[in-house]
């Protein structure tokens, strides 16, 4: 057998692995100054296999290109590692969207340095994650041969005090260099680091709600609100939803545009809000309904809108044990969830407008009751904390694939939601 029919027969055996068994990976954003996407980082969680083994299956999905349709054809850094950095890093170089996280102990390794090197020179982006490093890291000038090989570089916002983050980013920054602010956990941070020249801020802080001392909903957020209200009302049926979006032409644009397209591979078109309930069902139309709405407050950063389509999709699947109602209850609570970020106003408040089952506002108000356990779970995958040893190898690939489909899904739908009528 030769050489490429080796190295064809391997990558089909790693792209089997990977199809059987989904990676347990989180995409992370990282948004610019005006809060749009750069670049998504793929973070690996712990799921009891050893990094090599993880390694080789991220390498698959490289090779079979299922990286790049995660990330929608947008910047994405991976963290390989080093044994494959320097074996396998040229399956990197074909996929010109996809850069490499570095750590700052490669200036150690020649090997790896001389690697990064040639990867660098052929136009891979470099990442230089300076996370969890404190102010007693390496200076700039003993990471002198690293700077110069990386584009981007990223400082951990959560261990830096305000001067020593402003020194780092203003000295990396005069170097020509992007730099990213990293787990930036709260909004006070992010708006420091907004005052600073940071090319990009990544971290939990976009899934939590704002702080304001007197929260004001705009002419905008009412609507959404009167809408979302409407939609919940008892007694609507195929007819009365189509009413109630009947004048917002650019909804309805919207929302039969994503229902007819081949992700749903339906048998006809269907030509109306009355056609597209009668057939996908009332609940899941509300439910699509309100997504397009919230789609409409274009203060709002993208990628937060999509983290909530992303939650609701895993709480349906997640549900797939319950009754059809209950699982479309399970999607309005992941959709729910980031009303509070989505609206800037306490959930206390949003919810004295909606007219939401029990069970649900039980979940969004006091984390309680069934819908709330879905939540949990998927807030927890979010944030990294399902690890191998902590649960079971068979909840984590649930876990993995479920993300996985409602990333695909979210991702689609956002497409149409984004879309303006010609």
């Amino acid at each position: 057998m030769t050489d490429i029919a080796v190295e064809a027969a391997q990558a089909a055996a790693l792209a089997g692995t990977a199809a059987s068994s989904p990676l347990p990976v989180v995409r992370s954003p990282m948004l610019d100054r005006d809060r749009q996407l750069m670049a998504y980082e793929l973070l690996l969680q712990e799921d009891g296999e050893d990094e090599a083994a993880h390694g080789h299956r991220l390498l698959s999905t490289i090779i079979d290109g299922s990286v790049t349709q995660w990330a929608r054809g947008n910047r994405v850094f991976l963290r390989l590692p080093r044994d494959l950095v320097l074996e396998q890093a040229d399956q990197v170089l074909r996929h010109p969207r996809i850069g490499l996280v570095v750590a700052p102990t490669a200036i150690h390794d020649v090997l790896l340095l001389e690697r990064l090197r040639q990867l660098s020179a052929r136009g891979c982006a470099l990442l230089l994650d300076l996370e969890g490093v404190s102010g007693d890291a390496p200076a700039d000038d003993d990471l002198r041969v690293l700077l110069d090989l990386a584009r981007y570089v990223r400082l951990d916002a959560s261990r830096l005090g305000e001067a020593a983050l402003r020194e780092r980013c203003e000295s990396l920054h005069a170097r020509g260099l992007h730099v990213v602010a990293g787990h930036v956990n709260d909004h006070d941070t992010c708006n420091r680091c907004m005052g600073l020249p940071f090319a990009a801020i990544q971290g939990p802080y976009l899934l939590q709600p704002e702080k304001v001392d007197m929260p004001v909903l705009t002419a905008n957020r009412l609507s959404v609100l009167r809408l979302l209200r409407a939609l919940e009302e008892d007694g609507n049926g195929p007819v009365e939803l189509g009413q109630i979006i009947r004048n917002d032409v650019i909804l309805s644009y919207k929302l039969l545009g994503c229902v007819n397209s081949a992700y749903f591979a339906l048998p006809r078109q269907l030509k109306s809000v009355e056609q597209a309930a009668i057939f996908f069902g009332l609940t899941r139309m509300r439910n699509w309904i309100s997504t397009m709405a919230l789609s409409g407050m274009d203060d709002r950063p993208p990628e937060l809108l999509r983290a909530a389509l992303i939650r609701a999709h895993m709480c349906e699947q997640l549900a797939q044990h319950l009754s059809r109602e209950q699982r479309e209850m399970a999607f309005t609570t992941g959709l729910f969830s980031l009303l509070e970020s989505l609206m800037c106003a306490p959930m206390e408040l949003l919810l004295q407008h909606l007219p939401l089952a029990p069970d649900i506002r039980a979940a969004l108000l006091d984390q309680q009751g069934p819908y709330a356990a879905l939540l949990e779970q998927v807030q927890r995958w979010e944030a990294g904390e399902l690890r191998g040893g902590e649960a079971s190898p068979q909840h984590i690939r649930r876990m993995a694939g479920a993300y996985l489909e409602a990333i695909r899904w979210a991702d689609h739908v956002h497409s149409f939601a984004e879309q303006k009528p010609h």
